[in-house]
């Protein structure tokens, strides 16, 4: 079956065992594009309640054959993760192309999503894992350490994958963890802020914002860079 686009499905059984066996038991899993279902197969045993997203219609159709009524037929991106209740976990292989935008969407969850294991690019994963002052620490970084604590559980080949992507993956694990009350700020003001301080990678913040500060975003840590926004709102 072809791939949607952006889509490299997990085939390989050594790997879907691996990376199932990193998805700890729970009491309720939603897995992110179910794709063929090898991993679902494996995922579904993880919890107590288990659903599979998947936006592909034919996929969808394959999987409902196997999973019935776990599956919903949706986009990610449009699906409201409120209505799993506290205390969901998300596992799945992110499509390239929308990775941040799923990684936002389940920001916007937080509340509700607790831990998040999944696979992306790995030049992804080195962006979202960057320390400030490196040349991958940026938006994504920043935004992603605000709202989770994450941390690299291995990297996977590209002959992991059906078709083969031409990148290794990184399989990731997001435990939710978000900073306003520790560092001061409203989450929404202060995302805004972010994505002006790092509109132009390289460019002072303080030629950006009119204060006095020479450093730029991407060398300043989070707490600093709270503390610039602080600065700001007085």
């Amino acid at each position: 079956m072809k791939a949607p686009r952006g889509q490299n499905f997990l085939y390989q059984p050594a790997w879907v065992e691996r990376v199932a066996e990193a998805v700890e038991r729970c009491p309720k899993l939603l897995e992110i594009g179910g794709g063929p279902g090898a991993l679902t197969e494996r995922l579904q045993g993880r919890a107590r309640e288990f659903w599979v997203v998947e936006s592909d219609r034919r996929l969808a159709e394959g999987l409902r054959q196997r999973f019935g009524d776990k599956v919903i037929e949706a986009d990610i991106l449009r699906l409201d993760l409120n209505q799993f209740g506290e205390g969901l976990s998300v596992a799945g292989n992110l499509p390239y192309y929308i990775t941040s935008p799923i990684l936002l969407h389940l920001f916007r969850h937080v509340a509700t999503v607790t831990t998040a294991v999944i696979m992306v690019q790995r030049e992804v994963a080195d962006r979202i894992l960057a320390a400030p002052g490196g040349r991958d620490f940026g938006l994504l970084s920043a935004t992603t350490q605000y709202y989770a604590r994450p941390e690299r559980i291995f990297d996977l080949p590209p002959s992991a994958f059906r078709p083969a992507p031409r990148v290794h993956s990184t399989l990731l694990r997001l435990t939710m963890a978000p900073q306003a009350e520790a560092l001061g700020v409203d989450s929404e003001g202060f995302m805004r802020f972010l994505r002006t301080a790092f509109a132009q990678k390289r460019k002072q913040l303080g030629k950006r914002f009119g204060i006095a500060l020479e450093a730029r975003a991407e060398q300043l840590t989070l707490p600093q860079l709270a503390a610039v926004y602080r600065s700001l709102i007085v």
